[in-house]
Parts: C-alpha cells; sequence; structure tokens
C-alpha cells in the first residue's frame, strides 16, 4: 500500500470488477424489516412501578435527612 503525503489530495476512486452497484448519498441499503417487539405485560408494568416509586422512596428520603 503506498501511502501519500497528508497534505495532498486525494486518490481517485476506481470502481471494484464484480461489485454491488453504488447507492447514491443519501439512499440507504435495504434490509429485512425488524421484528415486532411483543407489548409488555402487566407484570413488566408492575415492576417499573414498584422500581420507580422506590427510587423516588429513596431519594426523598436522602433530600430530607
Amino acid at each position: 500500500m503506498q501511502e501519500r503525503p497528508h497534505d495532498g489530495p486525494l486518490p481517485a476512486a476506481h470502481p471494484v470488477p464484480g461489485a454491488l452497484a453504488r447507492h447514491p448519498d443519501g439512499d440507504q441499503v435495504p434490509c429485512p424489516p425488524r421484528p415486532q417487539r411483543a407489548p409488555l405485560t402487566r407484570r413488566q408494568y408492575a415492576y417499573g412501578i414498584t422500581v420507580t416509586l422506590l427510587v423516588l422512596v429513596l431519594v426523598v428520603a436522602g433530600i430530607l435527612r
């Protein structure tokens, strides 16, 4: 690999034989859709609310102390 001086121009780009076609700027590479996430269960909501309340109580207790 040849190194170029840091202040010189960039080397010209050349297509790679046998490669896929270039994507124009701003386009995204197509990919399969992501699977949908399962909705949260009541138990997960209950855990979230419990942890939130516990953290809130600890913060308030720490501020009042």
